[in-house]
């Protein structure tokens, strides 16, 4: 199913330039825009979320993580 969007003939025109700069339909630059969209705004609160972490919490996570890390290492050499 295909539906009309209202949108001016210059936002038309370079949308379609974009997508034909990268071999892609208008459909499809528009959903990569829409993902890269939705990737930025989980990224964000991310880094929301992060912020509002108390500190020891990311020490502790921290050394956690260099844990795990080691681990897999050994794993992949063995």
């Amino acid at each position: 199913m295909t539906t009309t969007i209202k949108v001016s003939d210059e936002l038309r025109d370079r949308l379609k330039e974009q997508a034909s700069r990268d071999g892609l339909t208008l459909g499809a630059h528009l959903a990569r825009l829409a993902d890269a969209e939705d990737r930025r705004r989980r990224l964000e609160a991310l880094k929301f979320a992060i912020a509002k972490t108390p500190h020891d919490l990311l020490g502790a996570y921290g050394v956690e993580a260099s844990e795990w890390e080691r681990t897999e290492l050994t794993d992949s050499t063995s």
